[in-house]
């Protein structure tokens, strides 16, 4: 298995610039690592709220596959925008731990 640092380029034809980096040394812009640790988030709450549909106490009269679907999708939806408004720090805390960790993985290399 080989490893490549994050700042040099992926492929021979993809310049370094384009090349996505978690330190935030460019300018502010943190490489998407704040995206990334949205959707963390949002999948951890999907999986809770699909959890809590599992643990209902009675079977739907109206139930059918298709109603299934909607509601995932629904929920889907609904978790995505409750990790948008980033309330329960799962995205915080995990955009916290790579930025110490790139931070520490820059500081190495210099």
């Amino acid at each position: 298995m080989t490893t490549t640092l994050i700042s040099q380029p992926v492929r021979p034809g993809v310049p370094a610039a384009a090349t996505p980096r978690l330190g935030g040394a460019g300018g502010g812009d943190d490489g998407g690592l704040g995206k990334a640790a949205e959707a963390f988030e949002a999948v951890i709450l999907r999986q809770l709220m699909a959890s809590m549909r599992q643990a209902k106490l009675g079977d739907d009269i109206f139930g059918s596959s298709a109603t299934d679907n909607f509601r995932e999708m629904a929920d889907a939806r609904t978790a995505d925008s409750i990790a948008a408004m980033r309330q329960f720090g799962i995205a915080a805390m995990v955009e916290a731990q790579f930025r110490g960790r790139a931070a520490a993985a820059s500081g190495a290399l210099q």
